[in-house]
């Protein structure tokens, strides 16, 4: 089975590789042009055999620290945009001149979760990540740090790397980090083994994964899981190992830690609802309603609903949440949150006959929603 799982990697006539921060730059500072150039000609010989490519790299805001007299990864959102405006070209640049010893043309892709959750965006997206495929281009895909704000940032590239490879289709994906494998404990300490192959995500409970990115990083060991959960949720084949073994991660070989496909993938609108989206609010809902949409797979109408708080629009994601406490599912709602609250708590049929008949539909039909798998506290 995990030979099978290495040689699909190997055949893979779509591949997307996530390279992190840490991986990029050098202790001192700045992009390694060593590590910019391996990974280029790994990347350029799968090219250049025919197979389609996607790089996702995360290093902007690294990149644009030193030219900007800057030690360290600033905390606040201003001077992280200003630093990945100025890193971005650095690092395409970087990436330019590397591909181009290949005779390789490389395109920058800048995405936000807007526009891999808005219909038009995403399609729009795609459509361009399938032109390169088709010019011959190697598509360089990076979170749009100069623009993103809080409320429409991925969060990390290692979730965006698996939603990349969700939207173009791809056959595998190899995620690079500085940690070579996933170990069953923290690999600082000894006595902890590899884990080479994850047949299912039921293998990773009670595994200390937990653990913090580098100084100019975003990701550690949790999001690089979540990630490979994402991919593998979606059907494609994840190893996760580090940049320097980016060649036989590609080949095959049996380096880090390979993640087989579920069997049971999830429908792709649920998949971008659940990963890709950030709540703007919450709606607290009863022990009825809790129970018709999580056990029943029903729409969420406004009598199951306690309370309303956050401040979104129609057509938000929102995050609905038991009379515990717990988050059990998210949805995109059909409602302004200042409407809600006079409508919580009473049927569909009296809403229409005291306000009228747009007042008969869900708060969140159940096409819009997605449950959990695991309830979030």
């Amino acid at each position: 089975m995990t030979a099978d799982l290495r040689s699909a990697v190997a055949t893979a006539h779509r591949l997307v590789v996530k390279v992190g921060s840490s991986s990029l730059t050098r202790p001192q500072g700045g992009l390694d042009p060593d590590v910019v150039g391996a990974l280029a000609d790994v990347l350029a010989r799968r090219r250049r055999a025919g197979h389609d490519v996607v790089l996702v790299s995360s290093g902007a805001i690294a990149a644009g620290l030193a030219p900007l007299a800057m030690k360290r990864r600033p905390r606040d959102l201003a001077r992280q945009q200003a630093a990945a405006s100025v890193g971005q070209s650095v690092l395409m640049a970087a990436y330019t001149q590397a591909f181009a010893r290949h005779d390789l043309v490389v395109g920058q892709v800048l995405l936000t979760s807007d526009d891999v959750t808005r219909r038009g965006h995403y399609t729009n997206a795609r459509r361009t990540l399938e032109k390169l495929f088709a010019m011959g281009a190697v598509p360089i895909v990076n979170e749009n740090d100069t623009v993103a704000t809080h409320e429409i940032r991925f969060g990390d590239n290692d979730r965006l790397a698996a939603l990349v490879a969700h939207l173009v289709g791809a056959d595998a994906l190899v995620l690079l980090s500085d940690v070579d494998a996933l170990y069953d404990g923290p690999p600082s300490r000894p006595g902890t083994s590899r884990i080479d192959t994850v047949l299912d995500e039921s293998e990773l409970d009670g595994i200390d994964i937990a653990g913090t990115g580098s100084g100019v990083g975003t990701g550690g060991m949790v999001t690089k899981v979540e990630a490979a959960r994402i991919a593998t949720g979606a059907g494609i084949t994840t190893v996760l190992t580090s940049a320097a073994n980016a060649a036989a991660a590609v080949a095959g070989e049996s380096v880090g830690t390979v993640f087989a496909p579920q069997a049971r993938t999830r429908r792709a609108r649920h998949l971008w609802l659940e990963h890709a989206t950030t709540a703007r609010g919450r709606l607290v809902l009863d022990d009825g309603a809790v129970a018709a949409v999580v056990e029943r797979g029903k729409s969420l109408l406004p009598a199951g609903i306690r309370s309303v708080s956050g401040k979104f629009s129609a057509g938000d994601a929102v995050d609905l949440v038991g009379l515990d406490g717990a988050t059990v599912a998210r949805g995109l709602v059909n409602y302004d949150a200042h409407e809600l609250p006079a409508l919580l708590g009473r049927g569909t049929k009296e809403l229409a006959a005291a306000l009228g008949p747009e007042y008969e539909r869900e708060v969140i039909h159940r096409d819009d929603l997605v449950v959990l798998r695991k309830a979030i506290r």
